[in-house]
Formats: structure tokens, C-alpha cells, sequence
């Protein structure tokens, strides 16, 4: 395609491109890369949120025990967790086969928390999606 005729069709050369080689690759190639993304991008973004409390008030989801057993403030308990996730996240993007065990065990943690809070039960069940999510990620990056 000329450029003459891109420019009549309103794209630049190349314009998505990227979008074809993705639709291209093998459907285990897209679910990979679409997990790999998730998990980077999801425990990045939750992990800042535990020092700014934009999407919820993170410490109502912390079990008293843990504050028991670390005897700091629920907030400043959160700031490690967020600290956690930041580094799970990019473990993820730079071991996906790895980082997602990690992201698989903290998810695991979280679960926990949320029954011995005894409450959020709707939330340990999406986390529990999430972490077959994780473990089903690395068993594709054993393929990458």
C-alpha cells in the first residue's frame, strides 16, 4: 500500500499493525500475552492505590490478627503490601514463569486474610479466579 493510497484510507502505513501480529499469533501466544499483561499491570496499579486509598480504604480489608502479629498501623501495613505487589508485578514482567507463582502465593494470602476477616467473601472468590489466572500464566511461560 502506497502512501498516497493510506493517507486516502485515513491510516498511516503501518497503523495497526501491532493489532495484526497479535491477532496472528496462536491462541495459547494471545492468552499468554494477555495474562502477562494482567498480571503486571493489576498488582502495579493495586499496590500504588494502598499509599493514595483512591479505590477503597485498603486497611477495612486487613484482618486484626495481622496487626496482632506486626504490631504497626493497618495503613502503614498497607503501604508493605502495596511495596509487595509493586515487586510482584514487575517480577511478572520480567520472569512471567516466576513472578506469577509469587503473584499466585500472595493472591493465596489475600484469600485468607479475607475469611479470617469474615467478610469480603465475594472478593476471596475473585481473587481465587485471579490466582488460577496466575498459575494458568505460568504454565504458558514455560512455552515462551
Amino acid at each position: 500500500m502506497s502512501a498516497t493510497s493510506a493517507s486516502h484510507h485515513g491510516r498511516l502505513p503501518g497503523a495497526g499493525g501491532a493489532a495484526r501480529r497479535v491477532r496472528s499469533l496462536a491462541p495459547a501466544d494471545q492468552a499468554y500475552l494477555m495474562l502477562r499483561t494482567l498480571y503486571v499491570v493489576a498488582p502495579i496499579l493495586f499496590g500504588l492505590d494502598k499509599f493514595f486509598n483512591l479505590l477503597t480504604y485498603w486497611p477495612d480489608y486487613l484482618a486484626p490478627v495481622a496487626t496482632a502479629i506486626v504490631p504497626i498501623g493497618a495503613q502503614t501495613f498497607m503501604h508493605i503490601v502495596g511495596i509487595v505487589e509493586i515487586v510482584a508485578g514487575l517480577l511478572v514482567a520480567w520472569t512471567p514463569r516466576w513472578g506469577s507463582l509469587v503473584v499466585a502465593l500472595w493472591l493465596a494470602g489475600i484469600i485468607a486474610d479475607l475469611l479470617v476477616l469474615g467478610h469480603g467473601f465475594d472478593v476471596a472468590l475473585r481473587d481465587f479466579g485471579l490466582l488460577v489466572g496466575a498459575l494458568a500464566l505460568s504454565r504458558l511461560a514455560r512455552r515462551a
